[in-house]
């Protein structure tokens, strides 16, 4: 894949920053822009979130998570957004705990029912995994936890790094489809015009999209 330089849109101030630019600058901007839209005025906790691909972490997204969200919603959050293609099998491990969304006793996991306001804390860093076969991995790391009024419960973007600008291997326009054969020798990005003319068959190609999942099992976004 070719490198470039990570960066993303801020979704609370629209403002472009670097990967390391977005953690620092949301900080900030969380507590300046999630305002109050509670006439009550209840407090509710949420934590910011960043996860990335553990082996692509140029793929990253940055996410307010309300403190009892349950584990099963963050996990199917993951899968909407990047990793769902065949129903696979999933499970968080955090602080040694593994939860799994179909947990087996004799590997000692449990169920993913727990509210992640029970089990996670600013600083805790953790993994998940999806597909135990064609395994994609993520890295999260809670940076912080922060009080809003909003009333909307749901997880939220607050940011997600820009689509990479990857090249077809074979003449340097922009690459539309990936071969998954050739992805596990590090080539077989390909534009529409130059797929047509590869060598592998053209059930293996799929659609470059913007997770870490891309060119992995069916997954097409």
């Amino acid at each position: 894949m070719a490198k470039y330089q990570s960066r993303g849109t801020c979704e609370l101030c629209k403002s472009s920053f670097s990967k390391a630019g977005m953690t620092k600058h949301l900080n900030s901007c969380i507590l300046k822009n999630i305002g109050s839209e509670d006439k009550q005025n209840r407090k509710r906790k949420f934590f910011h979130i960043v996860v990335m691909g553990y082996y692509e972490p140029d793929y990253w997204m940055h996410l307010a998570v309300p403190a009892n969200t349950k584990l099963q919603t963050l996990d199917q959050f993951l899968r909407d957004i990047w990793l769902e293609c065949c129903g696979h099998l999933s499970a968080f491990e955090i602080n040694g705990m593994r939860y799994s969304v179909s947990p087996m006793e004799e590997y000692d996991e449990i169920g993913m029912n727990k509210k992640i306001g029970d089990i996670l804390e600013p600083g805790i860093v953790f993994h998940h995994e999806y597909d135990f076969g064609s395994t994609t991995e993520l890295g999260l790391k809670v940076i912080s936890g922060f009080e809003t009024n909003i009333k909307d419960m749901s997880i939220k973007i607050l940011s997600r790094n820009d689509a990479p600008e990857i090249r077809c291997d074979k003449c340097g326009k922009m690459a539309t489809q990936v071969c998954t054969q050739c992805i596990y020798e590090g080539v077989g990005w390909l534009c529409d015009d130059c797929a047509e003319d590869h060598e592998c068959d053209e059930e293996m190609m799929l659609p470059v999209v913007n997770s870490p999942r891309v060119g992995v099992c069916g997954y097409c976004g």
